[in-house]
This record gives structure tokens, C-alpha cells and sequence, in this order.
């Protein structure tokens, strides 16, 4: 099929590298020339496993990049939106995907063939067939379900795994506002079929997205909050209770003869600094202000919020143990990426704590892997290492904040360096009998200073 896709953020770009290298002839539209250009080079814009090899194979073959929208609508049977939707004041900013479908609507006046535009982006219950219905049909002057097909297609995309994601899905969500919309998300993904596929209405596929989002978040808080309790109760570590939630059947798969297989949701029930990205905040925040706007408090998912706020100031609280005054002393964080394997910084659990520690007058060093987020409001005076023992050299408390493979060597470099700087864990990944002092979420003081491994 002629697909062209409106936006090549995350979600734009991997999902039209991934259609392309299925066979579809797919077109990426942006403003941003510069970003154009890049992907017509085959050079990624963001960093994701697997992407570039992707892009190499398709980029100008069976994928290009245009900044001409109406040209990109003529040449193509269907449009994908896939633009930003920020949380603003507690609610869903839709201006991008509203601009998105004006633009659509003024290209669909000159279509003389049939054409299905499907909102990808995520958007609170009742946006594809309110407003965006509403611009599309106000722009172009048709009538979705008449004149052209309108529907929602949710993306499940893991940061990190998002090449592997769309290529092995374990569901794909199809919504439509007709039977024909659906047909023809159907053609699309014709290459999956031996996936589980919902077929359903606008409405639904826009919240199903959501409630997806929601429920991994809600683990999230859930394992940090029992994590605080276990710190508070003593001689418990919440590693140890959450491992022995593991292994629910409710959590694995057991084969005749073979070991247990824990199921990969477990992931999300691990104590740790908190959520970050582009999905989890935003979406949980919005979910909340949508639930507001109709009259609904939303209590659990503002508890959500409001465990995950609170987690860098655990992880502050474990340092001050140590050092209840932090004037001029020298802080290492290792990680800003909200997660591994991305560049992406969005909401990432490190800059409210890089901010509470340059508060507190320590001397901040900082070191990712990946990402650069040069400029960032949150690192004014803050120190950017280029390696993990420039990083780590002088560190009197290094504190770990992104499950970066690379940190689990902490142990060799600072062997190397003469160090034995207090150790914060922000995400349990290290040996605490490695280090003379550690400290690690979910732990109690008094196991923090025997240094039980965990």
C-alpha cells in the first residue's frame, strides 16, 4: 500500500521504517527539513536498536521524507498522524494533532479517490471522533465515513525495543468509525496474521492505548510504595518480596519439565527511582485530567502521580543518611536517559534529583551512555562526563539513577580509580556486598550498613 505518516518523532519514524521494510511504499512528513534530510540520508534521528540497519534498507527505496504534506496526501491511500501530544496544565495538549488534521483535510479537498486518515498518536477517549473528525470535516469540506475513512491505530511501542516491538506485536488494535476504515487498517497489517487483532470502534482503540499505559504505571508506584514500607519495617529488602511475587503462577508459565518462564510484565513490578518518557507521565496525567473533565476524581491514578513524584526525594533521603549536609560534596548520577537503550530524557527521574542535589549545594557530575541533553535547564552547572571513570573520578557518593548494562561494571572502575564512594542504587541492579556502603531502594538502614547482598 501508499502510506504516508504525518510526524517522524518516535512513534512516526520507527513505525514508518518498520511499514516500508514490510513492503509498503511509505512517505514521512515533517516541517523539520533538517529532519528530512536525515532520514533521505538514512541517518536516524533518534537512537533505537536496530533502526539504523532499517532505515539503510528502505531509505530511498521503499521510504522517503517530505516536508510538501498535500503531495505526500495525493500519493497515498491512507495517512497516519503521528505527532506529539504533550500534557500541559494536567491535561492533553492536542494542538499538533489538530494542526496535523487541518492540514490533512485541506489535501483530502483535491482527493478525488477514496482515503483513510488514522490518528496513531495517543489521544484521550473521544478525540478521533470529536475534534479531530470535526477539522478534518471543516478543512476539506467531505464527511468522514462518506467521503473519506477515519480511525484510531494505537501504538505499543517499549522505548529501547521499539524496532522489535512493531515487528513481533502481541496485539494490534484497529479502529474505525466503519467497517471500511477497518478494511483498510486491515491491509496494512495483512503481514500479521497470526496476531491477535481487535477490531473495534474509534472511541474503544483510543482507550485501550490508554488503560494499557495506565496499568504498567500503576505497578510501578505500587512496587515503590511497598518498596518504602519495607525500608520503614526493617530487616526485609523489597527485592526479595517482590521475587516471591514472581513467582505467582498469575506471573509465569510453567511447561511440563521445564523451569518457570516469568512473564515480561514483571519488568514493571520492580521498586526503582520512578517512571520517566515520552508515554507513562504524560498519559497517566492526561487519563486524570480527561477523567476530571468528566466529573471523575481518579483517585488511584492520582496516587499514581503521586508515588512517582515523590520517589527522587527516596532516593535523597538514602544519601542523607550519609551526608545530612551536602555542601560542596561530590556527586556523581549515572544516567539521564528516562531508560536504557535511548537517547530519550523526557520526564527522566534524573532531573528533579540532579535539581534537589545542586539545591543542597553539592557538586554534580553527570554521564549517560547515550544520551546529550546538552542545554537542559535541569543541568546548569552540572558537570557532563564523556566516560564512566571520568565520571567517577573524585566521587565521594555516586548515585545510580538508568539500568545501563554499562553501570553494572560500577565495581571494576572504581576498583581501578582507588575508590569506595557511598553507593546509591537507584534501580537494585548491583551486588550491595560489593561496596562498603551501599544503599538501594526498598532496603533498611541497618541491612544498607551490613551490605547483604541482594
Amino acid at each position: 500500500m501508499r502510506i504516508s505518516i504525518v510526524g517522524t518523532g518516535y512513534v512516526g519514524l520507527v513505525s514508518g521504517v518498520c511499514l516500508a521494510d514490510c513492503g509498503h511504499d511509505v512517505t514521512c512528513v515533517d516541517l523539520d527539513q533538517a529532519k528530512v534530510g536525515m532520514i533521505n540520508a538514512a541517518q536516524p534521528t533518534i537512537h533505537e536498536r536496530g533502526l539504523a540497519e532499517l532505515l539503510a534498507r528502505n531509505a530511498g527505496r521503499r521510504l522517503r521524507a517530505t516536508t510538501d504534506l498535500a503531495q505526500a496526501i495525493g500519493e497515498s491511500e491512507v495517512t497516519f498522524i503521528a505527532v506529539g501530544t504533550p500534557a500541559a496544565e494536567g491535561r492533553i495538549d492536542l494542538s499538533y494533532v489538530l494542526e496535523a488534521a487541518r492540514g490533512i483535510g485541506v489535501a483530502l479537498r483535491d482527493k478525488r479517490e477514496y482515503h483513510a486518515v488514522v490518528v496513531k498518536s495517543t489521544v484521550v477517549p473521544g478525540t478521533t471522533d470529536g475534534p479531530v473528525r470535526e477539522r478534518l470535516e471543516t478543512a476539506s469540506g467531505l464527511r468522514a465515513g462518506r467521503d473519506f475513512g477515519l480511525g484510531m491505530n494505537p501504538e505499543f511501542l517499549t522505548e529501547g525495543r521499539a524496532v522489535e516491538d512493531f515487528s513481533s506485536p502481541d496485539r494490534i488494535v484497529l479502529g474505525g468509525i466503519d467497517a471500511r476504515t477497518r478494511e483498510v487498517l486491515g491491509r496494512v497489517y495483512a503481514g500479521f496474521a497470526d496476531v491477535t487483532t481487535i477490531r473495534t470502534n474509534n472511541t474503544t482503540a483510543e482507550f485501550i492505548k490508554y488503560a494499557s499505559n495506565a496499568v504498567l504505571a500503576t505497578m510501578i508506584s505500587f512496587s515503590n510504595e511497598i518498596a518504602r514500607l519495607c525500608a520503614s519495617v526493617g530487616d526485609v529488602d523489597v527485592v526479595d518480596v517482590m521475587r516471591g511475587v514472581h513467582e505467582s503462577a498469575y506471573f509465569t508459565t510453567r511447561a511440563a519439565g521445564q523451569p518457570p518462564v516469568k512473564a515480561g510484565i514483571t519488568s514493571f513490578l520492580e521498586a526503582g527511582c520512578g517512571f520517566g518518557g515520552s508515554c507513562l507521565p504524560k498519559d497517566v496525567t492526561a487519563l486524570v485530567g480527561h477523567g476530571r473533565e468528566h466529573g471523575l476524581g481518579m483517585p488511584l491514578l492520582a496516587s499514581v502521580l503521586e508515588v512517582n513524584r515523590g520517589q527522587p526525594d527516596e532516593v535523597v533521603r538514602l544519601i542523607t543518611r550519609h551526608y545530612p549536609d551536602l555542601g560542596r560534596v561530590r556527586v556523581t548520577v549515572l544516567g539521564l536517559a528516562f531508560k536504557p537503550d535511548t537517547d530519550d530524557v523526557r520526564e527522566s527521574p534524573a532531573f528533579p534529583l540532579v535539581r534537589r542535589l545542586v539545591a543542597e549545594g553539592a557538586a554534580v557530575t553527570a554521564y549517560d551512555p547515550v544520551a546529550r541533553p546538552e542545554g537542559h535547564e535541569a543541568l546548569v552547572g552540572v558537570r557532563l562526563a564523556k566516560s564512566l571513570p571520568e565520571a567517577l573520578a573524585q566521587a565521594e557518593i555516586v548515585v545510580l539513577v538508568t539500568r545501563w548494562d554499562e553501570f553494572r561494571d560500577l565495581r571494576t572502575v572504581l576498583d581501578s580509580l582507588g575508590l569506595e564512594p557511598l553507593v546509591v542504587d537507584g534501580r537494585r541492579i548491583l551486588d550491595a556486598g560489593e561496596f562498603r556502603t551501599y544503599e538501594g531502594i526498598g532496603r533498611s538502614f541497618a541491612g544498607s550498613r551490613a551490605g547483604a547482598a541482594t
